[in-house]
């Protein structure tokens, strides 16, 4: 295969090119990488049409042979994983060693995912009648992917769906479409024609797939804005829908942490990704007691992370993604300079090509400020003193969000008890951001709608059919 050139959508198993194309820059330069295929309605139809026409034949194949070409999938991707690493770096930003692990988490996801299996219930095995409840597949799954992580997110989907029985019609982020549409491409070499057909497009693209009377189920990650208009849009012909959206995740640090020793660890589950993560640590709340040595050492440690083009060598983190984003982040620090808080690193944008935003670190700035009130997803952390652990709870649980929440103590048996309090989908304590194909991960309150992952999210792409017998 051939990474470098030559970007096409699959369509029915066969590339699939376009009349009309769009640039895809690289953040770091802002400089044209490549142009990808910019998919009109009949692109759409086909694929959709590809999709259910290959339906039949694949719900058909026995689990274990889908379960087989999954896990090949897999295998796949991990053996081109530095082909994939650098076209990654080039259209997202991140750096290389962050690029490497996510191709390596998106094969490991699709193996992992492909071991799960769909549970059949017995409801009533008597003299009378047997009867049980099984999942079958929904039909043809819309996949929308985001530009922060747009191989393994996107193969949270790809694993369940496929394995359910479903075909998927999948379109990555105008952003990052390059990465998605060589993933297509190896998918052709594997699955039988149709199964996964890949689509790229502009903003147009994704209410038309949402809207298309031959899906049958979208999954969406992405804003809690654009989750909404998704809802919207899929309600019309009642699709399935799963909601992977926003959050404002929160960190406590309890009094009993050890803050000096936790401080890298603290550091980058926050600005991980250049902080554009859904599970970010995006407020961190530090009891008063360690807040000042906690303070020092984020600053002291955050000054030895080298900002910079993810392709060379030493750099930890990359630019922001794209220039909306840029502009969003950008306005949050004005806003945050404007009404005076104080700022122990960074505030200021990069007086350099790329679209970069220093390190930047606020000492405590009020809980009503847009800074702590908005998912910043950019490398921006609030620093907040708490005194009393039922304070820091109803702070925590104020926000319209509830995707991840972590908590950090040297008491890890009595923070369970504090976690079951925290209205979030998933609570970490002493570790964040840690997902598996195996577990349940969603989000409560303006943050999604459904899961993904493990058998939970496995049925997400299934309808229940109970089947009785009368004996």
């Amino acid at each position: 295969m051939d990474f470098d050139t030559s970007f096409h959508m699959t369509i029915g198993g066969k590339p699939v090119a376009s009349d009309s194309l769009f640039d895809v820059l690289n953040p770091a330069t802002e400089q044209v990488l490549a142009q990808a295929p910019d998919a009109g309605p009949d692109h759409l139809d086909a694929a959709v049409a590809a999709a259910r026409a290959a339906f039949p034949g694949w719900v058909a194949t026995p689990i274990a042979r889908r379960r087989a070409l999954i896990d090949q999938l897999g295998d796949a991707v991990i053996a081109h994983v530095e082909d994939f690493k650098r076209l990654l770096t080039a259209e997202q930003g991140k750096p290389h060693g962050d690029a490497f692990n996510e191709v390596m988490g998106a094969g490991l996801w699709l193996k992992g995912a492909a071991t799960l299996d769909l549970p059949v219930t017995v409801n009533e095995d008597s003299a009378d009648r047997y009867s049980e409840t099984r999942r079958v597949p929904i039909g043809v799954v819309g996949a929308i992917a985001p530009w922060n992580f747009p191989m393994v997110l996107a193969m949270f989907k790809v694993g369940p769906a496929l394995l359910a029985g479903n075909t998927m019609v999948l379109k990555p982020s105008p952003f990052t479409p390059l990465t998605t549409l060589k993933f297509g491409e190896l998918a052709a070499t594997i699955l039988p024609p149709g199964v996964l057909n890949v689509v790229t497009g502009g903003d147009q693209l994704g209410p038309w797939l949402t809207e298309h009377p031959g899906i049958d189920k979208v999954s969406f990650t992405g804003s809690t804005a654009t989750g909404r208009r998704v809802m919207q849009s899929a309600s019309a012909t009642l699709k399935r829908v799963t909601l992977e959206l926003g959050g404002n995740d929160a960190a406590i640090v309890l009094p009993d942490a050890n803050v000096e020793a936790l401080a890298e660890q603290l550091f980058w589950a926050a600005f991980a990704n250049n902080g554009q993560i859904c599970i970010a640590t995006k407020r961190m709340y530090v009891h008063r007691d360690v807040y000042e040595p906690l303070k020092d050492a984020l600053v002291a440690y955050a000054r030895t992370v080298q900002v910079g083009d993810g392709a060379q060598q030493g750099v930890r983190l990359g630019p922001i993604n794209n220039r909306l984003q840029y502009e969003r982040v950008l306005d949050l620090i004005r806003d945050a300079r404007t009404k005076g808080y104080d700022f122990l690193l960074g505030g200021e944008a990069a007086e350099t090509p790329g679209y970069f935003v220093p390190i930047t670190i606020l000492d405590n700035p009020p809980e009503n400020s847009r800074i702590v009130q908005e998912e910043q997803f950019g490398p921006i952390l609030p620093l907040l003193k708490f005194d009393e652990v039922d304070e820091v709870i109803e702070r925590v649980n104020a926000s319209e969000y509830g995707l991840g929440a972590s908590i950090w103590t040297g008491d890890p048996d009595a923070a369970m008890d504090l976690a079951a309090r925290i209205v979030s989908g998933t609570v970490w304590i002493n570790e964040t951001q840690h997902l598996t194909p195996l577990a349940a991960f969603g989000g409560m309150k303006q943050s999604g709608l459904g899961v993904e992952g493990g058998t939970e999210g496995l049925m997400e792409y299934t309808n229940a059919q109970t089947i009785t017998r009368r004996r």
